[in-house]
């Protein structure tokens, strides 16, 4: 396994680094890696999907914001960063959400505020409806929706950001990865040298995860059956040039969600947290802290 140097942006908070907030705890056998950051009331944070995904590097850049009001827990999913491997035959966002519910059982946490983008997202959502008892308010986006339909609404199936996923998957290069980020993140000039070089050894640094991966299965569900069960307030962040989950996805699950509300990010795509970091953190903490 490969170990990369991490990201860190110490002009904005040197004591948050990637290694300094790292731990890491087994549960029924699973390793799982999480960074705890803050204080104040929980809020668990679920990341985005992709190969080299972690829960770090979706969230780094908003921790400093974040954690000055909350105790921010932010955990790698099962079969990325540094939590698994796991091979599974269920659907794969039940997995992540009882992943997150064995931590905040682990953590001796009753109850948390859930805040999740892409798979994370959808797992937040799967979260909010299985255990409602344990969540206060509900944050999510760039995710998928099963509703009866097509999952993907108005865009192609497979999306852009499978096809580029999936192209990583086949042949995991420097320039995959970087074909990969530009699909999934608008502002190309984000899309550098030490982020290419952080997905890829994250990537290919874990052949454990690669192989479980492999060997599991992820059952098609209809969560759309879940989204009425969603009693927690919530709060549906997407950005506008989303090419893996288009926004009008957001506008189904407002639909769904009777306490429910949207924010659009313009210029924009799947990683808002990482490409808009001080507006989505401003509408994260006015919705926690006011709503």
């Amino acid at each position: 396994m490969t170990t990369n140097s991490g990201i860190n942006h110490p002009e904005i908070n040197p004591e948050i680094t990637e290694q300094g907030t790292s731990h890491t705890v087994t549960v029924d056998g699973m390793l799982i890696h999480y960074h705890d950051v803050g204080s104040g009331d929980p809020l668990f944070m679920l990341h985005s999907y992709g190969p080299g995904t972690t829960g770090w590097i979706t969230f780094h850049k908003v921790l400093p914001v974040l954690s000055q009001h909350f105790r921010c827990i932010v955990m790698d999913l099962p079969n990325f960063g540094r939590t698994g491997p796991v091979v599974y035959n269920e659907p794969l966002h039940n997995l992540q959400a009882r992943t997150a519910l064995a931590l905040m059982d682990n953590l001796g946490i009753d109850r948390a505020h859930i805040l999740g983008n892409s798979q994370g997202g959808q797992s937040a959502m799967i979260f909010a409806a299985k255990y409602p008892e344990r969540v206060n308010k509900l944050v999510f986006g760039a995710c998928h929706i099963r509703t009866g339909g097509d999952l993907y609404l108005m865009g192609n199936r497979p999306s852009e950001g499978s096809r580029a996923r999936i192209e990583v998957s086949d042949d995991p290069t420097r320039d995959s990865v970087r074909r990969y980020l530009k699909v999934h993140i608008d502002d190309h000039n984000l899309v550098d040298d030490q982020l290419v070089d952080y997905i890829f050894q994250s990537y290919t640094g874990h052949p454990d995860h690669i192989e479980a991966d492999k060997k599991s299965t992820s059952v098609p569900y209809d969560h759309g059956v879940d989204l009425p069960n969603i009693k927690a307030a919530s709060l549906i962040i997407w950005g506008r040039f989303d090419r893996m989950c288009v926004f009008e996805i957001g506008i189904a699950a407002l639909n769904h969600i009777e306490d429910s509300r949207l924010v659009v990010l313009n210029n924009c795509g799947h990683w808002a947290p990482f490409e808009k970091p001080q507006e989505y953190s401003s509408h994260v903490l006015n919705f926690l802290q006011n709503i």
